[in-house]
This record gives structure tokens, C-alpha cells and sequence, in this order.
């Protein structure tokens, strides 16, 4: 095979480097693309491929046109619209695989080596990871060494030395690069951002639907990553607070947003910090939401660059557009507060409403309780203990496949399953709470996480989603309960976090060497983390810094234009000085024939750049007769400063002098 590859002519050898670069360039798109553009675009680059191996014609024009048609169709089918980033996207990468098809002039193959570019740039729609940029590094390095070598159509020159030529293409215009991305104004994404395909995995969405889940795919991508200034709180107290839930249907709990109740009873946040705050930096990955995560409680708001906040009466904080890239914020968040009302108020009763015909059983379990002389006018506080009690006693287990519950998911939990993960175990605890007419809701967010210690940030993963409940209290307001932590206490400390199924790799690393497979981990992500902070994170506020840097005091977008253009001006000028001055090291000798070849050409003695001073001479005599002996020894002077056996510094022929002899002569006209 490989003799076969080196025998191939030299378009059939360019044209499958090019495939496997564009197939390269694809790669990472088939997790975004629709089975079929995937399927397609597959089979039309193989196609192609078997025809440059084989040396066979390309396909009719016709041919090319019906499976264009067949395309737009299910894109439109697909997608319901040609517009947007998901079909425009499914689009590209479908005419990029077409037009190969077609390549059979340079002029094809540069379309070609610009759809490539474009459609390279597309994957940072869907992720901007430091994975996805070094592969995309990669491409732009095969597809400059596509683009030098369709510039060299003599020969069948290696490819070697195409990419070398490219790889000196792409250092020098690093450092142009380089200064861009420092002074260039930050632009807002031009396309639209990913959607939400949580379904079935761990993480957080606006709503929490109970029981219709099967099993629980661990979700291992990184949610976001805090460092804490001094000591951290411990493990088991790093509750980032996200959603709460109050309305209930039976099936699924949603905001109180959705609530039927009287906007004008809403409770107000009473928030009340005590004791010293604990200050940290949070750098949030994309959500496509407008939430904000932070530990609890958080009373002032934090400065997101780019975007206006506010916190709800529940204490969750809202951005006013959803959070499309990274962003990193500075929190001061107080674990010792109170919030909400100390004294019964109407408001609370939202917090008691169950739907109709719901859970009998664990209604009947609320009224036995009740029953109880020691309950019958017991407080919040005795009544969360009871509860409490029953998950640490009676044999309820954490897991992550408890099957399909059905309509009366708290009654499956309390008396037949005895298991679920911590939405099942939440939801069923307010439940009994409300079912004993104590105010009760649900709050999600992420607990938990892991110290990297190569970089010294925590780190929360989408499988630290979590859900756990506040009760009101008599006297105190909302208080935070997790009844998770007494079915399964690892489960919010440090012993038992969950985490998700490895890979081939993964698994075999880890069977060789745990520790080292721990570590590189944190090696990657800590690398990942400075990706992030340096790069993805380089925000307006930065730019502004780094003119601060440069001297200027209340720096602006005008300085900010003044700097990139002195910059721009700064480079050019010297970019003239190095041509000129590489000008200049040409050879000085071949430079003043250049000059006696152009005065003979004015008086019409054609000559060619092979022309010899003798031959020059020997035409000036032709021509000139004895008026151009002076010229004709002076090009004899001129050829033996080169040629002659005793030519050098010693030989009396000094070009200087020649330059100014040629100065005096009288040049025929």
C-alpha cells in the first residue's frame, strides 16, 4: 500500500492529503451534525478517495446537483430552517464534502481550501476547549500545506516541504495574532449558542422531573471551578445554590414562577448575613442560562463583566441574558444567615399546597405522625428529625439506577423502592413535610467537589449536581436540609463522590497506576483552567487593564484604537526596513550589471538577464565602434572583478571604483 501511495501521480497523492485533512477538520462535528449530514459527508469523501486512488473520472454534474437537493431537504427537515448555527453548520460541512467531488481545476481547490478554513472555524461554535483549539491547529497546519503546495505546480515536490513552508507561514503570523487578541475589541458571539441536552444526564435544568429516569448517565464535563482566598469551608458545607423549586404537579417541580399563587402574597428575602464572609472566585463554564452559582448566602451582588445581575427572593441570582461563554466573577458569600419570614405569613402557604390524588400513602404517613401525642404540636424543627430518622433507619440506599417510578413517585420511595438518587430523596422529603402541613421546597445546585492540587482551584462537575430541601421555621426563617446526607452521608462529604464510568484509556491507566491517573487528570484540567483564565477569560475589563499597564490612567476605546494602530504603523515601518535593508544585502555586483544591462537597453541593445559583461561589451563595439571602447572596458573591468584568476581584494579592481567609473561614462543613447 504504501509503494502504491508513493506511485501515485501527483494530483491523485495532493487530492488525498487534502481529504484526509478535511476529514480531519469534520472530526469533531459529528457529535453536533444530524446522523445523516455525518453519514453523507463520510461516504462523498471515501468516494472521492477511491476515485484518486483509482485514477477514475469525477462524478456528472447532475449527480451533484440531485444529492445538493437531497441535502437542503434535510436540512430543512431537520433543522425546520436553512438560517441559524445548527443548520448553517449542517450546511457547510454538506457543500464542503460536495465540492470535492468537483475538484477538478487550482480554482476548485482553492474553494475548497477556504470552505475548509470556515468550516474549521465552525467548531469553535460548539466548544472553545484547549482540546478543540490544538486540533484545530492541526488543520490549519494541513490545510496551509494543501495551499503551499497548490502553489508549487512544478515537479512533484514532497509534502515535507510544503508544510515546513507552512509552518513558517503560521510562526510568523503568530505574533500578529499575538496583538490582535490583545487590543481587538471584544465582539459578542455571532451565532447562537449550544442547546440544552441534559436530559437524562447529571446537571441541573429549570425544572426536576421526578421518576421518569431510568438511570442516571454521570455527566463528568467540569460545571465550574472555584478559588478560595485563605481556607476553604469544608467539603461537606459547599452547597452552590441554584434553582428552587416550589410548584408541584405530582410529577414535576418547577419554579414559583410557575405558580398559580397571588404574585402580590410572594415572600421577600429577609436575607440577614452573620459572622465573617468567605471570598472566592468563580469561574463558571457556559450554561445557556441565566443563573449564577455561588455558595450560600450571598448578600452582595457580584460583577459579572458583561452582564447585569440580580437575586431573587429565594436567594438565587439571575444574569439578564443567559451565560453563553465563561465568565469569572468575585464572590463574598456568608455561610452563617437567615432569610425569609420568621412569623407565619399567607405567602408561606405556597409552600404546603400538594396536588389532589397524589401519594396516599405518604399523606397517610403524614397524618400518623401527626397522630402521635409527641408530634401532634410539634415544631419544624422535631418533625424534620422524625423524617430524618426514617431515611437513616429504615434501609433506604443512594443509587443511580432506580428505575421508571409511576404517578405516586413519594409513595414508591417511602414504602416499595427504598432507593433513588437525590432528586427522588428530595422531592419525596417535602413532600412528607408539606404532608404535615410544614412549608417545604426544593433547592438545586451543585454540592460538594474536588481540590485539584496541581492548581489549588476546586473543582464541581455536572455530577455534583445536587437537590436538597429548606423548611421554614417558626423563629428563624428557611432552613437548609439535606436528606440525601442520611441516606448516604459520603455522599456530601469526601469519601463517596460520585463520578462517572472512565474509558478504555482511562480504565487501564488506572489499573496500571491510580495515583498517576489521578494526576494527570489534574495536570490536564489545571492546564485546561489556565486555558480558560488567560484565554476564553480575556474580557473588555482586561484589554482596559493592560493599558493601565501600559501608563495610560482612565484608559478608553479610543486609546485602545490608538495603541493597535501605533502597533499596526510600528511593524509596517519596520517591515520596510527589513525589506530595504534585505534589498540591500543582494549581490552589489549583480545590482550594477542590472544598471549597465538597463542603460544598453535605452540605446536598444537587447540583452537577457543570462547576459554576460563580455557579451554586453562585445555589442557596445558592434554598435558603438571605437565611441564605446570606454563602456566596453569598463564591462571587462566589471566581468573580471568576478571571474578573473587574480579577482579579490588584492587584484586592484575595486567595485567601488567601478560604481563611480560607471557614474562618468558616457553610455550610449
Amino acid at each position: 500500500m504504501l509503494a502504491r501511495l508513493q506511485s501515485l501521480p501527483r494530483d491523485s497523492r495532493d487530492t488525498l492529503f487534502l481529504l484526509a485533512v478535511i476529514a480531519w477538520v469534520l472530526l469533531p462535528q459529528v457529535a453536533h451534525l444530524p446522523w445523516w449530514c455525518s453519514a453523507l459527508a463520510a461516504a462523498m469523501l471515501l468516494f472521492r478517495g477511491k476515485m484518486a486512488f483509482g485514477n477514475k473520472p469525477l462524478p456528472n454534474k447532475w449527480w451533484l446537483l440531485v444529492l445538493l437537493a437531497v441535502a437542503v431537504g434535510a436540512t430543512l427537515l431537520t433543522h425546520k430552517t436553512l438560517l441559524g448555527r445548527d443548520a448553517g453548520v449542517t450546511l457547510v460541512v454538506v457543500l464542503l464534502a460536495l465540492k470535492t467531488l468537483e475538484l477538478r481545476a487550482r480554482r476548485d481547490a482553492f474553494v475548497v481550501f477556504f470552505l475548509g478554513f470556515f468550516t474549521m472555524l465552525t467548531n469553535f461554535f460548539y466548544s472553545q476547549s484547549l482540546l478543540t483549539a490544538f486540533s484545530m491547529l492541526l488543520g490549519l497546519l494541513g490545510l496551509l500545506t494543501a495551499l503551499v503546495n497548490a502553489h508549487m505546480p512544478v515537479g512533484k515536490p514532497p509534502l515535507l516541504q510544503a508544510a515546513k513552508t507552512a509552518g513558517w507561514m503560521a510562526l510568523l503570523g503568530a505574533p500578529v495574532m499575538v496583538v490582535l487578541f490583545l487590543l481587538f475589541p471584544r465582539l459578542a458571539p455571532l451565532w447562537g449558542t449550544p442547546s440544552d441536552a441534559m436530559t437524562g444526564r447529571s446537571g441541573l435544568s429549570a425544572s426536576m422531573q421526578v421518576g421518569t429516569i431510568a438511570s442516571l448517565a454521570l455527566d463528568d464535563s467540569i460545571a465550574m471551578r472555584i478559588a478560595f482566598e485563605g481556607r476553604p469551608p469544608p467539603q461537606r458545607e459547599l452547597y452552590f445554590r441554584g434553582p428552587v423549586l416550589s410548584s408541584f404537579d405530582g410529577r414535576e417541580w418547577r419554579s414559583s414562577s410557575d405558580s398559580l399563587f397571588p404574585a402580590r402574597y410572594k415572600l421577600a428575602d429577609n436575607l440577614t448575613v452573620e459572622g465573617p464572609a468567605v471570598s472566592y472566585q468563580v469561574t463558571l463554564e457556559p450554561t445557556s442560562r441565566p443563573w449564577l452559582f455561588m455558595m450560600e448566602a450571598v448578600s452582595e451582588s457580584p460583577v459579572v463583566p458583561g452582564y447585569r445581575t440580580r437575586m431573587s427572593s429565594e436567594l438565587q441570582w439571575f444574569t439578564d441574558r443567559p451565560i453563553t461563554d465563561i465568565v469569572r466573577y468575585q464572590v463574598k458569600s456568608h455561610p452563617l444567615f437567615r432569610h425569609g419570614p420568621d412569623k407565619q405569613a399567607l405567602g408561606l402557604q405556597e409552600f404546603v399546597e400538594l396536588p389532589p390524588g397524589f401519594n396516599p400513602r405518604t399523606l397517610a404517613l403524614a397524618a400518623e405522625i401527626r397522630r402521635d401525642p409527641r408530634y401532634a404540636q410539634a415544631g419544624a424543627e422535631a418533625l424534620v428529625q422524625v423524617a430524618m430518622d426514617k431515611l437513616r433507619t429504615g434501609g433506604y440506599t443512594y443509587t443511580l439506577e432506580p428505575g421508571v417510578f409511576g404517578a405516586n413517585t413519594a409513595d414508591e420511595f417511602w414504602f416499595d423502592r427504598k432507593q433513588g438518587f437525590c432528586e427522588h430523596i428530595a422531592s419525596s422529603f417535602v413532600v412528607l413535610m408539606r404532608a404535615m402541613d410544614v412549608p417545604a421546597r426544593i433547592v438545586t445546585g451543585y454540592q460538594g467537589g474536588e481540590l485539584n492540587s496541581v492548581d489549588g482551584f476546586w473543582v464541581l462537575r455536572q455530577s455534583d449536581a445536587h437537590a436538597w430541601a429548606e423548611v421554614w421555621h417558626a423563629g428563624v426563617g428557611w432552613v437548609r436540609v439535606d436528606p440525601t446526607s442520611a441516606v448516604s452521608p459520603g455522599r456530601t462529604g469526601a469519601f463517596q463522590r460520585l463520578a462517572a464510568p472512565q474509558g478504555v484509556v482511562g480504565q487501564a491507566l488506572g489499573n496500571l497506576s491510580p495515583a498517576l491517573s489521578v494526576q494527570l487528570r489534574a495536570v490536564w484540567e489545571a492546564v485546561n483552567n489556565r486555558w480558560n483564565q488567560w484565554v476564553l477569560n480575556y474580557t473588555q475589563g482586561k484589554q482596559l487593564d493592560l493599558l493601565k499597564k501600559l501608563g495610560f490612567d482612565s484608559p478608553s476605546w479610543e486609546d485602545l484604537s490608538y495603541v493597535l494602530i501605533a502597533i499596526v504603523v510600528a511593524v509596517s515601518a519596520a517591515g520596510a526596513a527589513w525589506a530595504g535593508w534585505e534589498r540591500l544585502q543582494h549581490d552589489p555586483w549583480l545590482r550594477l550589471l542590472a544598471r549597465a544591462r538597463r542603460q544598453l537597453s535605452r540605446a536598444g541593445l537587447a540583452s537577457s538577464a543570462a547576459s554576460s559583461p563580455r557579451q554586453l561589451a562585445q555589442q557596445v563595439l558592434e554598435k558603438q565602434g571605437s565611441d564605446g571602447q570606454a563602456v566596453h572596458d569598463w564591462l571587462m573591468q566589471l566581468e573580471a572583478h568576478r571571474y578573473a584568476a587574480s579577482a579579490g581584494p588584492t587584484s586592484g579592481i575595486d567595485l567601488a571604483r567601478l560604481k563611480k567609473q560607471y557614474a562618468r561614462l558616457h553610455w550610449p543613447v
